[in-house]
This record gives structure tokens, C-alpha cells and sequence, in this order.
């Protein structure tokens, strides 16, 4: 087996896989390891509610075939009103998606090694030269990526992120048949994603369900896990207890029963990222807090991130004596924040407000998004302060006030300080 490769990736998720196939394309020597097991492949990592847009299927050339729904809108729902914007989007069989970036990546060149878990960074001079997985058995590359998620093997022992406890954010589905997806009172919920807020059942987070097709959805939840948040919650409820109730009280759900095999868990950190890269190494997908702070849309943030790193792998692997150090990879970096996540600390900032604001708040957001134009809602979407600006009210003074005093409480770990 060979041990010596251009690129050495640890995990086998949308932007390890991802990178691993814009590398192979290139005609670079690339290995994959995975943790979990071929024949298994992805029943551990099945973790993505798996929404969405064209643009990053055209983008990255992924096949209808893994696609359960095309939707045709997005749905907000407060407490007691809800708000409906038309914008096309995919929600994706996650596990049919993941083993087709493997098989393409491999069709042409990656290596997958799967059972291949990753514990070490191997260095020598003190720059990672390899990996060490599975206990004893060892891999080496000029670059070396980590896109094992938050559990971050090689990041964290390189010092390269550091993922806070307070960000943590946490996450439950499941797919069900039975929905009421055109409930009165409500949202026509056909071919949509509809995204809740409503710290009732999500506090600190929100809901969703979306779309897979006649009477059958994804239904599920996330929230913020620090004390900041968690001031709506139960001390007395853990996060299958609040989709239980949801379960319970919203009448289209009241008929739904759980599709066997069809329940998902997941995690992703909320905060800015710090350093991402160093001498022939560099982070990415949710190794880094790659996830849209404000909706949750992870795939396409990963893929980007998996793209970026490997043109910046490129860029120093084409020449044969440039030295991949931390300064020939600041690259990945400069197109990570204008390409995978730009505006991400105003994104960040509106994100952490708005799960700071009570339901109440809600109720009126929906109602200021019906009267402003797409340009501006657009614009707040993407972190343009003017434009968010635009959505508060001088009735919103004592909430802010609140929340700047919590900020200052919380300025030690603060990720926007």
C-alpha cells in the first residue's frame, strides 16, 4: 500500500470529499481516510438535514438522482404568523450525496481508506509531515487537510482551532409520513423548507420541516446549548423532549409517524473561526465553524471550503519548489472569508441576536419582512448593516441594551470581541 501521496485528507464528508475530487481532477496523488466503514458508509455520519439550492448542484456537479425534493420556496413561521419567499431549493438523501462524491472522487484517482481512524498528526521539525491512524499505522503528504468535523484530531493537536464549549450548537431529525403539509391556519408547505422560530419548541435555535414529497417530511430542531440562550428553556428538557412536544401540539404533525432507520443527530459551533491553516496544513468544512450562522446551510459552505482548499493546495503543488509553509497557504484563508463565508462576523452578530429576541419579537419580524423589497432582505441576509439596520424598531432599544450587557458578561469567550 502505498504511504506517500501530493495530499493526505482526514474525513470523508462534503468538503473532505469534496477536496479530495477537485484535487484527483487535477491529477494529484490524493488519500481519503475514514472512520467509518465502507459497507456502512454514511450511517454514522448521516447527520445533514440536507437542504440546499441549485446553485451548489450546478456548481459542483451533483446528479439529480440524490435529490429526495426540489422545493420552489422558503418558509419563516413565528409563534402565530408566517412569512413566504420564493426561492428554488433541493433537499438531498444525504447518505446517496456523500457516496456519490466518494465514487466520483475515486473515478478519478482519490484513494479511500475507510476503518481508517485518524488520532495524530505525525511531525518532524515541527511541521506535520503525516497522519497517524488507527493506531500504529501511518500515512505521509506534502499538505495534509483536516475535515473530520468538530472532533478536529489534527486541528486541535496542531493548535490550529479552538472550538468553544458556550458555541456549541445541537441537532435532532426525523423523517416522517403522515404530515399535514397543507394545514389551515398555516403555510402551504409543499415543495418547501420551512424554518420556525419559536422558542417554545427551539429555544436558542430553531425548527424546521421540510418537503420530501406527498405526505412525508423532515422534521426537526436545533438550538444554542449556552445558559445565554437557553433563558426560554426547560432546565427539565433535553432536545428530544422538545421535538416530542412539537410532536404533540402542532396539529400537522399530530397524525405523523417516524419512518424506520430515518433519525439523524448532529453538531456544528456558532462562532468565528480563528486560525485555519499553518505549515502544510489546513482545516476545513465544520473542523472550522463553516456553517451559515444564521440558517444553518452547512453542504454548501463545506463544498466551498473542500474547493478553496484545494486550489490552494494547487497553487503550490504546480510548482515543484514552493514549499507548502503557513505563509504559501495564507491563500485558503483570504478565499475562505471572500468566498465560503464573507460578512460572516455581521452574520454572526445578527444571528446571536436574533435567537436572543423573545417569540413576541418574532411575530413582528414576519410582518417587517412582508413590507420590505428582495434587494433589502437580500442584503440583510448577507450581513449588509445598513440593510439590518432597517428591520429594528425604537421598540427593539431594551432588547438590545440586554443583549450588549450579555455580550460584555460573555467578552472572555466572546467569539465577536
Amino acid at each position: 500500500m502505498n504511504n506517500r501521496y501530493d495530499v493526505v485528507i482526514a474525513g470523508a464528508g462534503p468538503a473532505g470529499a469534496q477536496c479530495a475530487r477537485d484535487l484527483a481532477a487535477r491529477g494529484y496523488d490524493v488519500v481519503v481516510l475514514e472512520t467509518e466503514s465502507e459497507d456502512e458508509f454514511p450511517r454514522q455520519s448521516n447527520k445533514s438535514t440536507a437542504g440546499t439550492f441549485p446553485s451548489m448542484m450546478s456548481s459542483f456537479g451533483v446528479p439529480d438522482d440524490v435529490v429526495m425534493q426540489y422545493t420552489d420556496k422558503v418558509v419563516l413561521e413565528s409563534p402565530t404568523d408566517h412569512y413566504v419567499r420564493e426561492q428554488p431549493g433541493a433537499v438531498l438523501e444525504f447518505a446517496d450525496f456523500k457516496r456519490f462524491l466518494v465514487k466520483d472522487g475515486r473515478d478519478d484517482g482519490a484513494e479511500y481508506r475507510f476503518d481508517a481512524r485518524v488520532t495524530a498528526p505525525i511531525t518532524e521539525g515541527g511541521e506535520i509531515v503525516g497522519v497517524r491512524y488507527n493506531g500504529d499505522e501511518e500515512v505521509y503528504g506534502e499538505i495534509v487537510v483536516d475535515a473530520t468535523g468538530p472532533a478536529a484530531p489534527l486541528a486541535k493537536k496542531l493548535g490550529v482551532v479552538d472550538l468553544k464549549r458556550e458555541n456549541h450548537a445541537i441537532g435532532i431529525e426525523f423523517e416522517f409520513e403522515g404530515i399535514d403539509v397543507d394545514r389551515p391556519g398555516f403555510a402551504d408547505l409543499h415543495d418547501a423548507m420551512m424554518l420556525r422560530l419559536d422558542h417554545e419548541l427551539a429555544p436558542g435555535g430553531y425548527s424546521w420541516i421540510f418537503h420530501t414529497g406527498e405526505d412525508t417530511a423532515k422534521v426537526g430542531l436545533c438550538y444554542l446549548s449556552s445558559d445565554q440562550y437557553q433563558r426560554y428553556g426547560r432546565d427539565d428538557f433535553s432536545i428530544d423532549d422538545y421535538l416530542n412536544h412539537w410532536l404533540e401540539t402542532d396539529p400537522r404533525l399530530r397524525n405523523a409517524t417516524r419512518l424506520e432507520g430515518k433519525m439523524h443527530r448532529g453538531s456544528a459551533h456558532i462562532q468565528m473561526p480563528g486560525k485555519m491553516h499553518t505549515d502544510r496544513f489546513m482545516a476545513i468544512g465544520d473542523t472550522v465553524p463553516t456553517v451559515d450562522p444564521l440558517w444553518g446551510e452547512g453542504i454548501n459552505k463545506c463544498m466551498q471550503s473542500g474547493r478553496v482548499a484545494a486550489a490552494t493546495a494547487d497553487s503550490c503543488l504546480k510548482h515543484g519548489d514552493l514549499e507548502p509553509t503557513a505563509e504559501n497557504l495564507e491563500v485558503y484563508e483570504t478565499l475562505w472569508h471572500r468566498d465560503v463565508a464573507p460578512n460572516m462576523r455581521a452574520r454572526l452578530l445578527m444571528t446571536r441576536l436574533l435567537y436572543f429576541a423573545p417569540n413576541d419579537r418574532y411575530d413582528r419580524l414576519m410582518a417587517d419582512l412582508q413590507r420590505f423589497d428582495d434587494d433589502t432582505l437580500a442584503k440583510a441576509n448577507n450581513g449588509d448593516p445598513f440593510a439590518i439596520t432597517s428591520l429594528l424598531h425604537a421598540e427593539d432599544l431594551p432588547i438590545l441594551a440586554r443583549f450588549a450587557k450579555e455580550e460584555l458578561k460573555l467578552s472572555d469567550f466572546n467569539p465577536l470581541s
